[in-house]
């Protein structure tokens, strides 16, 4: 799927293009599954607009979305010794909206057999920010209380699951529609966040982990523990800077913090490693196959999935 204009509808294409090459340190992947994350929402648009000047001002490059891949290794270069053609595997690459896709070695790891092809695919952003966000960037410790603020989403309703995994006590705030599929998800509390303004709970939280920033953060210091803090996981769309102003902004206020995720190899091999034991649900609202792929990051956009958003190729 092609994208050779920003806007919001009919910028993407389904189009017959050259097979990518790569060179000795590429790995050739032919992709089953891939998820679509805000970014691809974001980068459709182009907007912020700020996100043009590393993009291209009139058209995106590359022209193709979609950043989370699951699927079989077709060729790899002379240096690649961790894959051979035929591996199942799953991680990041730039342009999972197509048949194939170049990326590296380091950014792919082995696909266990217990693992769908779809709940491969929407590990590499979603669930790697939840684990680095609780785990790392806070140290989220057993025993303490977590508020998930957009607990019903992509990023939220893994949130949830590895708050839980790290033994915290987990308040999730998300829509009407997500309650029961939070709790199932193992949250204790839950809140309506239509029904209760959450920044006036009795409650005080050791961690919140705030995606997408429904409230100015200034509200959260209501109910932050004397030591608690507030994690920072994108924000409000807008036509300049977007969540880019609410990260900064995090960074320079007392005990807020801003977070993206790193691509790590081991990190997504444990999140596998879960998922196949039972630990971790990844949970998928909808499937459209590639030429719907423009109403996939479209219904993304719109902020209604509960979970995640799966396109398949084949």
């Amino acid at each position: 799927m092609v994208q050779r204009r920003y806007g919001s509808a009919g910028v993407l294409s389904l189009e017959d293009v050259a097979t990518p090459s790569i060179d000795d340190k590429g790995v050739l992947v032919r992709i089953h599954t891939a998820s679509v994350n805000a970014l691809d929402w974001h980068t459709m648009r182009g907007q912020p607009y700020f996100m043009r000047l590393f993009l291209g001002l009139r058209e995106p490059k590359p022209p193709i979305r979609g950043v989370d891949l699951a699927g079989r290794v077709e060729a790899v270069g002379n240096a690649i010794t961790r894959f051979r053609p035929g591996d199942e595997v799953f991680g990041g690459c730039d342009g999972a909206l197509a048949e194939y896709v170049a990326t590296t070695e380091d950014r792919l790891v082995s696909k266990p057999a217990g693992v769908t092809w779809a709940q491969a695919a929407t590990l590499n952003v979603a669930a790697l920010t939840a684990l680095q966000g609780l785990r790392d960037r806070v140290k989220v410790q057993r025993g303490q209380s977590v508020l998930v603020v957009g607990a019903g989403g992509g990023v939220g309703t893994f949130a949830v699951q590895i708050a839980k995994w790290l033994g915290a006590r987990v308040t999730a705030v998300t829509r009407t529609e997500s309650l029961e599929l939070v709790r199932r998800l193992g949250a204790d509390d839950v809140i309506d966040h239509r029904q209760q303004d959450f920044t006036r709970s009795d409650t005080r939280f050791d961690v919140i982990f705030d995606i997408g920033g429904s409230r100015p953060m200034s509200h959260h210091r209501r109910i932050m523990a004397p030591k608690g803090v507030l994690v920072a996981i994108g924000g409000p769309p807008s036509r300049w800077f977007g969540p880019a102003d609410r990260l900064i902004k995090a960074m320079v206020l007392p005990r807020m913090m801003p977070f993206v995720a790193k691509s790590n190899a081991a990190d997504r091999a444990l999140l596998a490693e879960l998922v196949e034991q039972g630990a971790l649900k990844p949970v998928i609202d909808r499937t459209y196959p590639l030429r719907e792929a423009e109403e996939a990051i479209a219904y993304v956009g719109a902020g209604h999935p509960r979970g995640k958003v799966v396109v398949e190729i084949d």
